[in-house]
């Protein structure tokens, strides 16, 4: 009988970890700008759906910070926060834009992308503090 409950237990963990799938991710080099005090604000929430299948939401007001570029594009740290998205593991993750698309996302823990599929519409304008 304990044994059955063990093997059970440990079958409902294993079940329950392989539940969300990994999110894709490419290796990249991001190529760092000069410290700078430039600032971006997000102008309308956009909701992403990632192929894990979960969603996140960058928020309207939200305020970004470039850091650098990739091959993708420009590299947007947030501003007085943390921003992450889910798969079977949870990554701190910033913005990757290209014209107003919103294309993926740079792992700054890895050095990796994750690209958005598909890319979304986002708007965002300069803050001039």
């Amino acid at each position: 009988m304990i044994i059955r409950a063990v093997l059970t237990s440990a079958f409902a963990a294993l079940m329950l970890s392989a539940c969300a799938p990994s999110i894709p991710v490419q290796s990249t080099q991001l190529v760092p700008i000069t410290a700078t005090q430039q600032r971006f604000q997000v102008v309308g929430s956009v909701t992403v759906r990632l192929t894990s299948g979960y969603s996140r939401e960058v928020r309207a007001g939200s305020l970004w910070q470039p850091v650098g570029t990739i091959t993708q594009g420009t590299v947007l740290r947030p501003v007085g926060g943390v921003f992450t998205i889910e798969g079977r593991q949870i990554h701190e993750a910033y913005l990757v834009t290209k014209a107003s698309t919103l294309v993926g996302f740079f792992l700054p823990g890895e050095s990796h992308f994750s690209p958005l599929d598909p890319p979304q519409s986002i708007t965002i304008e300069r803050i001039n503090d």
